[in-house]
């Protein structure tokens, strides 16, 4: 029953990488990437001093490249920002927003998560939005709760027509970086929840990429991408290792296949 998407992979790098590994990684991404069938696409967000290198090393490729974070302004007296714009000017495509890592060291709340949003469409880049509960959250039985705001908070802020240009990553904060990762069936169950809420916002944004992130491997990730409502992942360690990244890319493709 469920409607067969394509997948799509993300790497994010978070604060990793020098010059001299990126290229490494990057060209063997893209040279894997390259063997790929047309419905798996695949992205890397690097930090923003490396997005000239990727321009360099992806263009022509199959990878999309982005960036981690942009700011809720376009210019102005903002030190450190990097605003989506200045992203655009170096071929970037994608731009993760609302990271459990940003809203729970930088503060980000769900109001500064929905206006970053609103800045990644106006540049015409996709926007990765991100959501996902605590351990604590998800044993109190507030997985729905907490997601479902912050997915809402981003939605009532677009039109439909931008809602459906979005990619929305379920992320729960207690699977990342901890080796732990969800089952797939907690992860479906997420993701359906997601995929209701966001087709209640219209037809064109039932089908909005839902990925998941959360210690994504290469053990794991046919598995999870076998899911109806999976479409993908955002991955972090793993992404930095390009066998294990190609790998993960190719579980998308046999789940594409199956």
């Amino acid at each position: 029953m469920s409607k067969q998407r394509a997948k799509l992979v993300v790497g994010n790098w978070k604060m990793h990488g020098r010059l001299a590994e990126n290229a490494v990684l990057l060209q063997a991404v893209a040279q894997g990437a390259g063997e790929l069938p047309a419905q798996v696409r695949v992205g890397v967000c690097v930090p923003s001093p490396y997005l000239a290198q990727s321009q360099s090393l992806l263009e022509g490729s199959r990878v999309a490249w982005g960036v981690q974070d942009v700011s809720a302004f376009t210019h102005g007296a903002y030190t450190g920002e990097v605003a989506a714009p200045m992203a655009v000017d170096f071929g970037a495509t994608l731009a993760i927003v609302g990271h459990s890592e940003r809203r729970a060291y930088h503060r980000e709340s769900a109001e500064l998560v929905a206006v970053k949003t609103q800045r990644v469409l106006e540049a015409g880049l996709t926007p990765i939005v991100c959501v996902g509960e605590t351990l604590e959250e998800r044993e109190a039985g507030s997985t729905e709760q907490v997601v479902g705001m912050q997915l809402d908070e981003v939605l009532a802020k677009l039109s439909e027509q931008e809602a459906a240009r979005i990619v929305v990553a379920y992320e729960p904060v207690w699977a990342i970086g901890t080796g732990k990762s969800a089952s797939s069936e907690q992860a479906q169950a997420v993701h359906a929840f997601l995929r209701a809420r966001l087709a209640a916002k219209g037809a064109a944004v039932a089908d909005v990429p839902l990925l998941y992130g959360g210690s994504v491997k290469p053990e794991n990730a046919e598995e999870l991408f076998r899911q109806p409502d999976i479409d993908g992942g955002l991955i972090g360690g793993a992404s930095l290792k390009a066998q294990d990244f190609l790998v993960i890319c190719k579980a998308a493709t046999t789940s594409v296949a199956g």
